[in-house]
Order: C-alpha cells, then structure tokens, then sequence
C-alpha cells in the first residue's frame, strides 16, 4: 500500500515541526531564562554589595573621625580612664569586632577593655602597617573585616590613632540571604512565564513574540531599574534612586516594594550618619566639619564681592580645672551653660547670618558678617559681640549646687584684611585667642601681623628649651638662706638657670612661662628636684659635723595639679639619700589658692613624707592670712615687693610685722626674700623674722661656688 503524503501528513509533519519549533522555542526561552536570571542574580549582588559597602563605609568613618576627635584631648594628656570610656563605648556598639588606641609608633594605648592586655605591644596584624604609615582616615577591607583608622590630631601635630574593626559576616550573611530570596523568586517566576509560553506558543509563532514582550515589560525592564535605583544609591543620590511605584501584586511587585523600602531606610540612616558627623553631639552645635564647610561656602561667596568677615574664637579660661575638682559630668553641664550663653548673644548681636559651632573641648567659634542695616562693619559687630560675651561668660555658673567662675578668652580675625583662606583665618584666630590669654585671660584681642612673629618666638623657644637640661645649658643657681636670728647659714633656695649657646642668658620669667604653658614643666621639674636633692647631699661633706643645710624647690601649679607629686618626692628622696627635713618645697600663693581643697589634700600627702612646704610670694594673691589656717604649710615667704619699702612705707612695714606676728601664733616660719640692705635685715631681726634671703646675704651663685662658701 503506497504511502500518500496528503494533508493528514502534511498537518502531522506541521505538527510534528511546530512541536520541535516549539521545543526549540522552550529550550532557547529556557536557555534565556538561565542567562537572564544569572545577570538578575549577578546585578543585584553587586548592587547590594556596593550599597552595603558604601553605606558601613560612610557609617564607619563618621564614627571614626568622631572618635578620633574625642579622642584628641584624653591622649595628649594620656588619660586612660577617658580612653577607655570612649573605647568601650565604641566597642559596646553591634558589630564592632575591636577598637584600638595607638600612639605615633604604632604601640597599642588602649584597647577599649578594662584590663588593657595589649598595652604597649606593637601592633602588627596585616593592616597595621598602612594605618599607622598613613596620616589621614584610611580603610581597608578584609575577607570578613572593615578596618578603618583615623590620625589623632592635636592641631597640625599627629599624637597618635585609632582603629576600629567592624565585622563583615553578618553584613555577608544578610547579603546572600537577599541574594537567595531573588533567585527563589526569580525561579518561581521563570518557570511562570516558561509555562505560559508552552501553552500559548503551541500552533501561535506571534504569541512567543508577545511573551518575550510580556517578559521585557513585566520582568527584565523592572530588574534593570532595580538596578539604575541600585546604582544611584551608590552614587549617594538617595531622594532620585527610587524604583517605579508598582500595584502589581507579583514577586516583581514584592520585590519592588522591598526596594524602594529599603532605599527609604538607607536614605534615613544617611540623613542621620550626616546629622551626627556635623553635629556636635553634647551642645547640638555644629562641629568642625560642618563649621568648615559653611566657613568655605562663605569665604566663596565673598571672593571679589568686596565684603568682610569675622571669625571670633573662644576659649573657656582653666576648664580643666573644673573636671579636675567636679567631674566630668559638671563639666560637660559647664560647657552646656557656656553653649547656651553664647548661642543666646550670637542670636541677640551677631545677626542672622551669624554661624555658630563647637570646635572641641572647651573651644567655640563663631562666624559674622557686617550689619548692613545698622551701618556697621564686620570689626564692630566682632567687637560688641566679643564685649558681651566676655561680660556674660564671666557670669557666674551653678552647677552641682557650687557657683563655678570661669571666663573666656576671645581672638578675632578679619576677612580679607588679615587672611584670605579658610585655614589661614582658623590658624590667625587661635593666634589672637592665645595672645588674649596671654593678657590676662577674660578679654579679647585682635589679630595683628606681629603676633605671628610672637607666637614664632614663642614657639623657637619651646623647641630650644626641649632637650635643654640634656645638652647641658640649663642648670641650677643657689641663693643662701641665713638665719636672721645669729645670721648663720641654714639652707638655699634652687633656681633654674638657661644660658643659650646663641642667645646668652634668657631670663627665667621668660622660659619658665614657656614651660609652663607647653607642660615641659613637667619633665623639667622632676629633673630640677633631684640634682637639688643630689647637690644638698654633696653639701653634707662640707659642714664638718655642723647642722645640715636644706635645700627649697619651687613648684609649678602643673606639678600641683598632676596628683603623682607625693610619690615622685618619695622616690627622689629615697633615690638620692637626702633627709625628708632637709628638702623645702615652694609653691606660689596664687597657685594654692586658685583650688584650695585639691592643694590641701596634696600639700597633707606631702607633709606625711616628712618634707617642709613653703608658701611663696606671699601677699600678692589677695588671701588673707585666714586661708593659713586651712592649707597646710610650714612656712610663707614674704614677698620681696613688701619687702623692699619697709625702710619708707609705714604700711608696708605695719603688713610686715603682722604677717610675721601671725604665722609664729599659727606656729609657721617666716621667711623674707629680696633683703637687699642693712637696714631691711636689722628691721626684721627686731620684728622676729626667722629667716632671710637676698643679695645683701648672697647673691644667686653655681653650686661649685656655693661649695666654697661652704668650705
């Protein structure tokens, strides 16, 4: 029977070939599906890779830099306590797998644990060595890790840095998790369309064209502004990257919503990293950054228009004390009432363009613009605003029930007359602010040229004086002390001595001011008490068996203040074998009273070692003899401005004679300093006066004079 090719074949073979155009058609939909699906899966990753990368990134090093910058005052005064506040506070916060405090070399300060196991070791993981190197914000990624490190600045000088480790696994795990739900429902939604496609596509060649439209519409071309959304965030533009808002009630619908949820949330999270990173977080002022950028924006806008600015830095007067004596707590309440007096005449004087911010620490700055109403150029709105802010913060404070007097010190500079960059203006204002503490604090000053060659000087010297002791070019003058009594020798006063190899003699009241104020006091003083200490025991082989003669040591207020000065006496005096009786400390009136009940305490610990403490200058800080009965000292050094008219001033002589009278009733040596004639020494031997010094006794002299004199 012959076969017929006839229309039954033919439909067949139609058939037969629509079924394999179709498979075909399935196998290369399917085949399209799996590529598209991949680049769907592939995009959103990175897309969610970057976003969660730059987001922890930004978050990361706004925490940093803030850290840093709290950091800055806590690790130039080495307070580990505060460190440590800081570090764990940081360390306590979801995420942070460590926190890491080092100094200029790398060697671990603190480690935000109570125990600080890794004190002083080096740190050497595997990005150590970058962010020690690199003197500005650095991060740097790991397989599971974020590590990001910021310098330490106190000013322009780099102090040291801190490092913090912000642990990427559960950011990963969150990842693949989002990552594995599109692909779930990319799947499901594959397989969806794939279905619709076979039953539509069986005899209709049009109808796969219209599933590839439906697909192109409903699937790819929303993945692919998923993905410009993705990339926008990325970009930072969070207000414009937001997906199309979609009712569809499908996974792409779900997934859309989802996008657009989560753009909303990283958007917020935006808003409040840079709330906090402009921010300051304990007075709500702006800080420096945000300062920074307003202060560019306006020097911009002045360039060429022919209009000043002022910049006006304040700086509370001797803060640090109230932390030393309150606490932290009442300090930060200080600084509250300070942001808020200030904050209340910026906005009464300075006008509305005025900008106000917290620099740091107990540190304002505040930016104003001429009153073109009133007439009035930037220097006069400067100088009135200046005026009232030193007459309010001079005011006194209340807080934790005790009335706190402090003040303000105030340097202004002008733009365009002084400066014409943003950093020029900063460094001219810390200038002249420095120069008003110079002038006596609770004043303001203006820049000038000529303080830039003071603060030079000033400077030079500071970097002279450093490693002075060591080369040799300061050493110790004696100035004997005799007994007014029978005029004998009992003891002598050590004074420091600078001869510059270049300058000659420089003047103590100069250096010793220069010390004072950079805190190389702190290292020079304990330097001084011992070779004063080691030449009294030199001295000790000269007296033949006579009564040996002490030695007096002025102190600074820093070493007062420091707390460890007790045992740095002890273990000079047990270093070098010189009597406890032997050693006489002086430390100024003014000194003592500027924190009575700290210097109490101190001067109670310093007694129980067995040695004198003296009390200088005497009469100069506006007492009284009262507070001799509350500060416990040994002896009062009349001052040698009393001294010097006793022969010719009745009154002089009269607060002479009382001043003895009343130190020998409360038990308390008297000692008077700058007796320069005979008259002077027969007055006070008449009025009981136990001990003298001055040139008519014996002139400033080198130990190896004072050894003949001895001798």
């Amino acid at each position: 029977m012959n076969f017929r090719y006839g229309l039954q074949a033919r439909f067949v073979a139609l058939m037969a070939v629509a079924l394999l155009v179709v498979l075909a058609l399935m196998l290369l939909l399917w085949s399209r599906q799996g590529r598209m699906q991949s680049e769907v899966e592939n995009v959103t990753r990175e897309g969610i890779e970057r976003i969660a990368n730059a987001t922890l990134r930004r978050q990361g090093e706004g925490m940093v830099t803030q850290l840093s910058e709290s950091l800055a005052n806590p690790l130039y005064y080495f307070d580990l306590d505060a460190i440590g506040v800081l570090g764990r506070a940081t360390l306590n916060q979801p995420g942070i797998r460590y926190v890491l405090v080092y100094d200029t070399e790398g060697n671990i300060v603190h480690d935000g644990s109570e125990e600080i196991p890794s004190y002083g070791k080096r740190m050497d993981d595997a990005m150590a060595g970058q962010a020690i190197a690199t003197p500005q914000l650095l991060t740097q990624f790991g397989e599971d890790l974020m590590d990001v490190a910021a310098p330490i600045m106190i000013g322009n000088e780099r102090i040291g840095g801190v490092r913090v480790g912000f642990d990427l696994r559960g950011l990963r795990n969150d990842q693949d998790a989002a990552v594995s739900d599109l692909r779930t429902r990319l799947d499901e939604l594959g397989r969806r369309q794939l279905l619709w496609v076979a039953l539509l596509s069986a005899g209709l060649l049009g109808l796969g064209v219209l599933m590839l439209w439906l697909i192109q519409r409903f699937l790819v071309r929303p993945i692919r502004q998923l993905a410009d959304a993705a990339h926008s965030i990325e970009m930072g533009h969070f207000e414009t990257a937001r997906a199309p808002v979609s009712t569809r009630n499908d996974e792409v619908g779900d997934l859309l919503r989802a996008f657009n949820r989560m753009n909303t949330s990283v958007a917020r999270h935006d808003r409040e990293i840079r709330r906090m990173a402009y921010t300051d977080a304990l007075t709500s002022l702006a800080n420096r950054l945000a300062f920074r950028e307003t202060l560019d924006q306006r020097l911009l806008q002045m360039h060429g228009a022919g209009r000043q600015l002022a910049l006006l830095f304040a700086d509370i007067d001797d803060f640090k004390r109230v932390n030393d004596t309150l606490g932290h707590d009442a300090g930060d309440e200080v600084l509250l009432q300070f942001a808020q007096r200030i904050r209340d005449a910026v906005k009464r004087i300075g006008g509305p363009d005025a900008a106000l911010a917290r620099f740091g620490g107990d540190e304002f700055v505040i930016l104003v613009e001429p009153d073109t109403q009133a007439g009035h150029d930037a220097r006069h709105v400067a100088s009135r605003l200046a005026e009232a802010l030193v007459a309010e913060l001079g005011q006194p404070i209340t807080v934790h029930d005790r009335q706190v007097f402090l003040g303000t010190s105030i340097g202004i500079t002008l733009f365009p007359e002084d400066a014409s960059g943003a950093n020029s203006l900063m460094k001219n204002g810390d200038i002249a602010m420095y120069q008003a503490k110079v002038a006596g604090k609770n004043c303001y000053r203006f820049y000038s040229r000529a303080m830039d060659q003071a603060v030079e000087r000033r400077v030079h010297l500071e970097h002279e004086l450093r490693g002075a002791w060591d080369r040799g070019e300061l050493s110790l003058a004696y100035q004997p002390v005799f007994r007014v009594s029978d005029n004998a020798l009992v003891g002598a006063e050590a004074l420091l001595r600078w001869r510059h190899p270049e300058h000659g003699t420089i003047a103590p009241s100069v250096f010793i001011d220069v010390a004072e104020q950079s805190g190389l006091i702190e290292v020079l003083g304990p330097q001084v008490l011992r070779a004063a200490c080691e030449d009294a025991v030199g001295w000790e082989k000269h007296r033949g068996g006579r009564d040996p003669l002490f030695v007096s040591v002025n102190l600074s207020p820093r070493q007062l203040r420091s707390g460890d000065l007790p045992q740095l006496v002890a273990s000079v005096l047990r270093d070098t074998g010189l009597h406890p009786r032997q050693l006489h400390l002086e430390l100024t009136e003014t000194a003592v009273l500027g924190d009575e009940a700290l210097a109490s305490a101190m001067l109670s610990q310093l007694r129980t070692t067995g040695v004198q403490v003296w009390l200088d200058d005497f009469g100069t800080g506006f007492s009284g003899l009262s507070h001799l009965r509350r500060v416990p000292v040994d002896g009062v050094k009349i001052d040698r401005s009393f001294v010097a008219d006793i022969l010719r001033d009745p009154d002089d002589l009269a607060l002479t004679t009382a001043i003895i009278a009343m130190a020998h009733s409360l038990g308390i040596i008297v000692v008077a300093e700058g007796v320069e004639r005979e008259g002077q020494y027969q007055l006070l031997r008449d009025r009981d006066c136990d001990l003298a010094q001055g040139y008519l006794l014996g002139h400033p002299m080198p130990v190896s004079e004072f050894d003949k004199l001895l001798r």
